[in-house]
């Protein structure tokens, strides 16, 4: 007899919870008692994240090629992405498949943008096609923006609130449609313009030399009206 079948050893049937409640383990059964801890309240939000982690890593390969595969799609055939990719090639910059990562993100968010390496994708953060088309949107706005107007990525929140509002706008990620089926913003008026500078405010105020929320905010306020006009290389906001 073996270490792991010698008696008392832990099986899925009498492993219990730790104390967040997320109880470890990939089979079938520990995953459906996970999940039901999680609809029913009994995990705390640090299970939760633990949750979330097993399942990222789990899920690692299959997540990557799925988002490979889309991506390699949108690039050939979404109008937004292909129109964003001559943009930025207009202004002598290159991104495409062979600097557009996808990967698994340990920290909660869509992706980044790097002036150096290119554009990130959080494969275990894509939710569908769709999302992952304006994530790709978004990172490429700011993408054009480095190249056009030079970006001060490190020192300048202002810059950076600008490049936020425009991404935000653009990319397609606050329509109205994203906004009341995945966030819950049920809001008829002012719907796009509020979910851009939540988003906007959130980023800046995420960065090292911003002070608080006060000071996002006030910073999102001061760049708004001239940023979120431009709609460049846009005509218009179509998304």
């Amino acid at each position: 007899m073996t270490d792991s079948q010698s008696p008392g050893a832990a099986t899925p049937s009498n492993v219990k919870p730790d104390t967040t409640g997320f109880l470890p383990g990939d089979d079938t059964w520990t995953q459906f008692r996970n999940i039901y801890s999680i609809l029913t309240g009994k995990m705390s939000n640090e299970g939760i994240e633990k949750f979330r982690v097993a399942r990222d890593t789990r899920n690692q390969e299959a997540d990557c090629k799925r988002c490979e595969d889309q991506r390699d799609y949108l690039l050939q055939y979404s109008p937004t992405i292909r129109f964003l990719s001559e943009s930025i090639q207009q202004l002598g910059g290159d991104l495409h498949n062979h600097n557009i990562y996808c990967r698994r993100c340990t920290d909660r968010k869509g992706g980044g943008f790097d002036p150096e390496y290119g554009i990130l994708i959080c494969a275990n953060e894509m939710k569908d096609q769709g999302h992952l088309e304006d994530t790709i949107a978004h990172e490429m706005v700011h993408a054009y923006d480095h190249l056009r107007f030079k970006v001060n990525w490190s020192d300048n929140l202002r810059h950076a609130a600008c490049t936020e509002i425009r991404a935000s706008s653009l990319s397609g990620e606050c329509r109205w449609a994203r906004e009341f089926f995945r966030r819950g913003q049920w809001k008829l008026t002012q719907q796009h313009q509020e979910c851009v500078r939540r988003r906007a405010i959130l980023s800046v105020r995420a960065r090292p030399t911003c002070k608080d929320e006060a000071h996002a905010t006030r910073v999102v306020n001061e760049v708004w009206d001239s940023c979120f006009r431009d709609t460049r290389p846009f005509d218009e906001i179509y998304r």
